[in-house]
């Protein structure tokens, strides 16, 4: 009997020392009693875990919490009674914890009895709504799709803006152009380009020469008149 008790002894230590080291390796921890459930189930389960980067161990009551305490986690005792398999996590455990509700649901034999979530305990009515909130992996996705929502919807209305005028090609445009040409008020004006032209000087000359026309016409009819007025005045002549 000293003998077995001798190789025992290492025995749990050892037993203690493997789940400190398993623990170490993950966040949170779910407690579930499996008792009723089959091989193929227990298997079926520890597949869809491990797809969430999880895993399922069961390990002996005494010794789990004896590693749990060595991590100064307490009060786990009331969840380490009869069969228990610890659904480990190394993040998004409320997705862990859906998993184990969802495959619940079929196999009813598996019951969640409560759990350590950031090294706060939970018991199974807080790890199961819990489970309802989303991840933070579907957060962060929610949270881009509401940032990016209105992108997307200003670039689809620039693409089909883009889209239409391409399309219509340039009779779209050319309404409005020629609309904007009848809007547009006659100038009388000239411009710079008709002041500084030949006929713009060409023309100017030829106003000025018919303007002084009349005032070269008059000048000889008014000095002429002076000499009609002096004839009378001149001595007779002898015969």
């Amino acid at each position: 009997m000293a003998m077995r008790a001798k190789k025992v002894q290492p025995a749990k230590t050892a037993a203690i020392e493997a789940a400190k080291k398993t623990f170490a390796e993950y966040n949170d921890f779910i407690f579930t009693d499996y008792r009723g459930l089959t091989m193929e189930q227990i298997t079926r389960l520890r597949g869809k875990l491990r797809e969430k980067n999880s895993a399922l161990k069961v390990v002996k009551n005494n010794f789990a919490r004896i590693a749990f305490e060595s991590m100064s986690i307490d009060a786990v005792g009331d969840y380490l009674t009869g069969p228990t398999a610890i659904a480990m996590a190394k993040e998004d455990s409320n997705e862990i914890a859906k998993i184990l509700f969802d495959f619940a649901k079929d196999a009813p034999a598996l019951t969640v009895k409560g759990g350590i979530i950031e090294k706060e305990i939970y018991d199974g009515a807080k790890i199961e709504a819990f489970s309802k909130v989303p991840g933070k992996k579907q957060l962060i996705s929610m949270l881009m799709s509401a940032i990016n929502g209105p992108a997307r919807q200003l670039a689809a209305t620039i693409k089909a803006y883009a889209e239409k005028l391409e399309k219509e090609g340039p009779a779209a445009t050319a309404p409005q152009s020629a609309a904007a040409a009848d809007s547009a008020p006659p100038s009388d004006a000239p411009t710079a380009d008709t002041v500084g032209s030949p006929v713009a000087a060409a023309g100017a000359e030829t106003q000025q020469e018919a303007e002084a026309a009349p005032a070269a016409a008059a000048a000889p009819t008014e000095a002429a008149a002076p000499a009609e007025q002096a004839a009378p005045d001149a001595p007779p002549t002898d015969a």
